[in-house]
């Protein structure tokens, strides 16, 4: 007869199945290692970025060059083992003594994971693991150190290490370093420029010799006091060797402008989650699409070529508007001269590019596109310096709807509705958009914080796609050499408005498109269903155009990196929109334009042009779409229409003008 089992039993039980679950984990994980660690005899792979389509792109170092280890000076080669692992060719791929001093000092500080590790620990980080410090991962690359050093030989696993050793400004092994930052091959390096090279292996950007100098010196001066104390030089040797005077060559830059500011964009984004690591045969998975980055590039290159102003800079940024995946990047008109990515790390006032958000938070908050603003001629001035919003014509209109400002690019009309949404709707609607930390002021509607092309071209995403903001994302996956995935990064969205206001903003803003300041898009050659808005800075230092098709939306700034005035009237239609203009032309090949679906919230109107009443006879007429909650204008006052629509006109006039009195005796 079976007993049942008591609460002991069911205790050990589930320990043992834990074990046993652990333990077929462990060894697959040690089977897998081993494979890849045997792969090392036959020499290290590369870390592969590939496009959307799956095809490979560029490597992780496109400049790097391995060489054998008789290429590489006795003296470079003490000076890593003296200061990086003095013990290497005695212990068996990990240290214990050093092991042991680093466990005491951790104990001693709870939350801290402090290395020890040796040469080949680095190697197998730098190989296989990412630079996350925990004791996970420092207990994986103490096994893998083992069974690297059990494989290779001492003088295979330093090879490795001394072609493989991230050393800064995108620079792997030293081979690279001595040419870029010497102008010779390693086999020719004294003993002071080896001293230099070894010591950034601790600390590679805040020891790098192109933007700290000084502090890459002191730190190779502690490389040759340990050099000294291991026997490897003389004090004579190393009295000498700090006397030297170290001449280094200014940072070579990109050796091909052809998708680097991508390229580096993308490398960045894989050393945030693992370092300098440059893991073997790994493929990370962009969300880029080659023919769109050509396309960008020879867009923003050609068009600037036209504007005759060497110094001029563009950013340029595509992304797909469902998933804010990032489809094409350009940061600067040349990679090879500067390599600062303007696309994603430059902050400039947006201008009127900003005003469709102020316009979807109005919509949100219960206005109408034919909405009205009025009193907009006699404005007052606003803020502690009395600043004053003006048009560029000069025109100062009393009364528009938001149609019409929008279109115009109105700033009396932008100024006025700030003042009834309140500019906290404003804000929280940018900021869950993308755009945060801006400031709370009058001139907000203006477009007066600071933003970044990637960023505002991401917030315009919200209305392309039905109201969800996007995170821009530029890596889908990162696989190892087994094709296991080490990371995925999901697509990360949320609604922010309602699919009703984001089709009327794509109403408006494709209104700007046909009437407004867009409308040179159409005699560019772009064709399709289309929205977007220009925008200009004050004195012309920043020009910008953001639009979008259903399946793309695109974002170009043109500037000076020193802000200055870009011409006399370098309005964003000028000087940005041909720029965009150019791209979407191309773009559309490869990502046709499908019409946007009307939601089934809406419901539409004919309404007249002129007056923004509903249409009659005569009237040159549109579709208005309207929410629940919007109020429904009434008739055409400027066309005469037919008779009957003109006594119906009279008789709702007539209980209009009574609903007022009525009103006012009451009030």
């Amino acid at each position: 007869m079976l007993r049942s089992w008591s609460v002991r039993d069911r205790v050990f039980g589930l320990i043992f199945l834990v074990l046993v679950v652990v333990s077929v984990l462990a060894t697959a994980w040690l089977v897998r290692q081993g494979r890849a660690v045997n792969r090392l005899t036959r020499g290290v792979g590369d870390t592969w970025f590939l496009s959307a389509d799956g095809r490979r792109w560029f490597r992780m170092d496109e400049s790097h060059h391995d060489v054998p280890l008789s290429a590489i000076p006795p003296h470079l080669r003490h000076a890593f083992v003296a200061v990086e692992d003095h013990r290497f060719y005695g212990h068996p791929g990990i240290d214990p003594v050093a092991l042991g001093r680093a466990t005491l000092r951790n104990l001693r500080s709870p939350g801290t994971v402090e290395g020890g590790s040796t040469i080949t620990q680095q190697l197998a980080r730098t190989l296989f693991l990412s630079n996350q410090r925990t004791y996970g991962r420092k207990l994986r690359e103490a096994v893998l150190a083992i069974l690297i050093d059990a494989r290779l030989t001492k003088d295979e696993v330093l090879e490795l290490y001394l072609n493989r050793i991230y050393l800064s400004a995108g620079v792997y092994g030293v081979e690279t370093m001595s040419r870029h930052l010497f102008g010779k091959p390693a086999a020719q390096l004294t003993l002071a420029e080896s001293a230099l090279i070894a010591g950034l292996a601790r600390a590679p950007s805040t020891l790098s010799p192109w933007s700290h100098l000084d502090a890459a010196v002191r730190r190779s001066h502690v490389v040759l006091a340990r050099m000294r104390e291991e026997g490897f030089i003389t004090p004579d040797d190393e009295t000498a060797a700090r006397g030297a005077r170290i001449r280094i060559r200014p940072y070579p830059g990109a050796e091909t402008a052809r998708g680097g500011y991508a390229k580096e964009y993308l490398r960045q984004r894989f050393r945030d989650r693992f370092g300098g690591d440059h893991p073997p045969d790994w493929e990370v998975r962009t969300t880029f699409v080659q023919e769109l980055q050509a396309s960008a590039e020879a867009a923003v290159s050609e068009t600037l070529a036209r504007f005759g102003r060497p110094e001029l800079q563009a950013a340029l940024v595509a992304l797909d508007p469902g998933t804010g995946d990032i489809l094409a990047m350009v940061g600067g008109r040349d990679f090879r001269r500067s390599q600062f990515n303007r696309a994603a790390r430059s902050r400039r006032q947006p201008g009127s590019a900003f005003k469709p958000l102020l316009f979807a938070a109005a919509l949100e908050s219960g206005f109408s596109p034919v909405s009205v603003l009025e009193g907009l001629a006699t404005l007052p001035a606003e803020g502690p310096e009395e600043w004053t919003p003006r048009n560029a014509s000069g025109d100062a209109p009393d009364a528009m709807t938001l149609r019409a400002a929008l279109v115009e690019s109105n700033n009396r009309a932008a100024t006025a509705l700030q003042r009834e949404v309140g500019s906290g709707p404003v804000l929280r609607l940018a900021a869950r958009a993308g755009l945060r930390d801006l400031p709370d002021v009058p001139s907000l509607s203006l477009g007066t914080g600071l933003v970044t092309p990637l960023d505002l071209t991401a917030a315009f995403a919200v209305f392309a796609n039905g109201g969800h903001s996007v995170r821009p994302r530029s890596l889908v996956r990162v696989d190892d050499a087994e094709g296991a995935a080490v990371v995925q990064y999901p697509v990360v969205s949320e609604r922010v408005i309602s699919p009703e206001t984001a089709y009327q903003m794509v109403s408006l803003l494709a209104d700007v498109m046909e009437r407004g300041t867009g409308a040179a898009a159409r005699q560019a050659g772009v064709r399709g269903h289309i929205g977007g808005k220009t925008g200009t800075t004050n004195a012309f230092k920043d020009a910008w155009f953001v639009g979008f098709s259903s399946s793309l939306v695109v974002g170009v700034w043109v500037g000076y990196d020193q802000p200055r005035s870009i011409a006399r009237e370098a309005y964003g239609a000028r000087y940005a929109l041909p720029i965009w203009s150019d791209f979407m032309r191309r773009a559309q090949r490869y990502r046709p334009p499908q019409e946007f679906v009307v939601p089934a919230g809406l419901e539409g109107h004919s309404v007249c042009r002129v007056s923004y009443g509903r249409a009659v006879a005569g009237c040159p007429a549109y579709v208005e779409y309207f929410k629940e909650g919007d109020r429904v204008p009434g008739r055409c006052t400027v066309h005469r229409g037919t008779l009957e629509q003109q006594v119906r006109r009279s008789v709702e006039g007539f209980f209009k003008g009574l609903g007022r009195r009525i009103g006012r005796i009451f009030r």
